[in-house]
């Protein structure tokens, strides 16, 4: 889901779905989200569901396969990066896509988070295959806590 510009102003709501939405206008011709939860394990698992879902409809795949992923980094930025970075390197690994996620995220000296992924293998008729995720970005990647709830701005290369 690449965006563009054109001569003229886009007048288009964000696409949302779950806890998560599309930004439009925000990268030409790279795809960009917000994500939120109230943790940050609810956050990262946002941020991971939307990332797939740029790649493929996420309710035709099923979790099937298990793998397990551990990353780490000095903060908070990094550690969404390292995340969504191991995602789509198992993604081209592995030839799957991901639908489920459990997430434990701890604070020891940095931050470590340790994950459950599952899915399935690439099946381009039964998961409607979209657009492909070559990697996630640093441009204005952003992790913030706001009241009671954690936010995040994430641009994908596609």
């Amino acid at each position: 889901m690449g965006t563009y510009k054109s001569g003229h102003k886009k007048e288009r709501n964000f696409l949302k779905m779950g806890k998560y939405k599309f930004l439009e206008d925000v990268a030409i011709a790279d795809s960009a989200f917000e994500a939120e939860g109230e943790s940050l394990e609810e956050l990262f698992e946002a941020c991971a569901q939307a990332t797939f879902e740029v790649m493929a409809e996420t309710k035709t795949v099923e979790a099937k396969k298990k793998e397990e992923i551990e990353v780490k980094s000095e903060d908070l930025e990094g550690l969404l990066f390292n995340w969504l970075a191991e995602l789509i390197y198992l993604k081209d690994l592995k030839a799957t896509l991901f639908s489920k996620y459990e997430i434990k995220i701890e604070k020891p000296d940095g931050y470590k988070l340790q994950a459950s992924v599952w899915g399935e293998p690439i099946d381009a008729e039964k998961h409607k295959v979209k657009i492909d995720v070559k990697a996630v970005t640093y441009h204005l990647l952003e992790v913030k806590k706001t009241d009671n709830k954690w936010t995040a701005k994430v641009i994908l290369d596609t």
